[in-house]
């Protein structure tokens, strides 16, 4: 029997947000997302509503074939596909879900961000950003554990996660499903 799998998606999009990320932190990817199917067409994090407007930030239901990865022709990416047990799975589902059925409540912690930064978690109530988003998820669900806080957690940190395969590095639009 097959063996579960989730997938992390890291991207360096080319947006305002996405530069400005890159330019006070050394990393090669500025946002995180996660999805449970290998067809990338839902992913989860905290970003863009609105490709168009940068100024709508919150959770979203995102495709790496649409959306800002359409919109940024010279978006990067390294995907992780990483096996999981039916309970962590689960897990993160129920986790997704409950996000899902409060959608509109939740938004962009871009404060969040400086406290990265600076080194000062900043946790409020419903905002996050996606690297906070993705840890906390997988914090939740026994998958990954680090001696920070999720509001200080950056895409970078997730590079370590154990049971990782690297199945894509390059740009987004190169990738087949």
């Amino acid at each position: 029997m097959d063996h579960p799998s989730i997938y992390l998606v890291f991207s360096k999009t080319g947006t305002w947000l996405s530069r400005l990320i890159t330019l006070f932190s050394p990393m090669k990817y500025a946002h995180t997302s996660i999805s449970f199917d290998p067809s990338f067409t839902q992913m989860y994090s905290f970003g863009r509503i609105n490709p168009n407007n940068p100024f709508s930030g919150g959770f979203v239901v995102e495709n790496l074939f649409g959306g800002v990865y359409k919109k940024f022709p010279r978006c990067t990416c390294m995907i992780y596909k990483i096996g999981v047990t039916e309970e962590q799975l689960l897990s993160l589902q129920e986790q997704v879900a409950s996000f899902l059925r409060e959608k509109e409540a939740y938004r962009y912690n871009l404060l969040g961000l400086f406290g990265v930064l600076f080194n000062q978690p900043l946790k409020r109530e419903k905002r996050y950003f996606c690297s906070q988003f993705v840890a906390e998820l997988l914090i939740n669900s026994s998958i990954y554990s680090s001696p920070k806080v999720p509001e200080l957690i950056r895409t970078s940190d997730l590079f370590t996660i154990e049971n990782k395969e690297v199945i894509y590095e390059g740009i987004v639009k190169d990738f087949s499903k």
